[in-house]
């Protein structure tokens, strides 16, 4: 009874893991947090393996998460250096920034138009005054009836 519950732990685990990285990738247009929801979507798969090859006493699972790892690590690379190209091209991590990655026969896909970018300076927030310090009488100050 103790493995299937380390079994039902882990896939939850690896459920919510997959869920929160679905919910990452759909949701978000930066390309980075896009690719690290595409990330934490593996580590979810890999956990459920684990768990899968641990309660089957096979160690078929674990040895698959190594791949899976080794696999992440090379698109980690070439993602980020595609990411480092498109950004130094269009100057924003914006998916929509992107149309003319499309082919020639598409139309472009328009979710939400992108604001034309202004040459104004940028508002900086500042933070409200604190006020005035409060009087302090130097008398009770010094002296403390308790500790």
């Amino acid at each position: 009874m103790n493995e299937l519950g380390l079994l039902e732990n882990m896939l939850v685990v690896g459920a919510l893991l997959f869920g929160i990285g679905l919910v990452g990738l759909c949701a978000r247009r930066n390309m980075i947090v896009m690719f690290l929801s595409a990330e934490l979507m593996l580590q979810g798969v890999s956990v459920s393996l684990v768990g899968w090859s641990r309660f089957h006493n096979d160690w078929g699972g674990q040895m698959l998460v190594i791949f899976i790892i080794a696999v992440a690590a090379c698109e980690a690379a070439i993602a980020l250096a595609l990411l480092v190209t498109l950004f130094a091209d269009r100057g924003s991590l914006d998916v929509t920034l992107w149309q003319s990655l499309r082919e020639d026969n598409l139309p472009p896909h328009v979710d939400i138009e992108v604001p034309e970018p202004t040459d104004e300076e940028p508002h900086w927030p500042t933070l409200t005054p604190a006020g005035n310090q409060p009087r302090v009488d130097a008398e009770k100050q010094r002296h403390r009836t308790h500790v």
